[in-house]
């Protein structure tokens, strides 16, 4: 499975020091079946651990998922400063979602190229 994240996901992980090894726990686990909201679409929320703490209280994130193909982050946020999506977020995740998830090769890799989509690599970690 490909795993990406959207330059702004990419500003908010490094900014939070969430490293890869989590990004790739969080795809393994819905690849897994274990998906902690679908929100329709080809959107899913799964929770991310603050380093040193559990997933409770720490990130949720907001991917275009594909079980067995592709992963992109989307938008990430911290529990404690939001709450959910708003109904107008959540339907422009669900149509960046269909975009990003409907894509060929060539889009995908014009996307990485231009910077704005960044590959997490999952390689040899329980992640992908």
């Amino acid at each position: 499975m490909r795993v990406f994240a959207t330059k702004e996901f990419a500003r908010f992980a490094r900014k939070e020091r969430i490293g890869t090894s989590q990004l790739c726990e969080a795809v393994y686990r819905a690849g897994s079946g274990l998906i902690d909201a679908d929100l329709g679409g080809g959107v899913i929320k799964q929770r991310v651990a603050r380093p040193g703490q559990g997933r409770s209280g720490g990130y949720r994130t907001i991917i275009a998922f594909r079980s067995g193909d592709l992963s992109i982050f989307m938008y990430g946020f911290a529990k404690n400063s939001k709450a959910n999506l708003s109904d107008d977020e959540l339907e422009v995740y669900r149509r960046l979602a269909t975009v990003f998830l409907e894509a060929d090769a060539e889009v995908v890799q014009r996307l990485i190229d231009t910077g704005e989509l960044k590959e997490v690599e999952c390689d040899g970690q329980e992640g992908a």
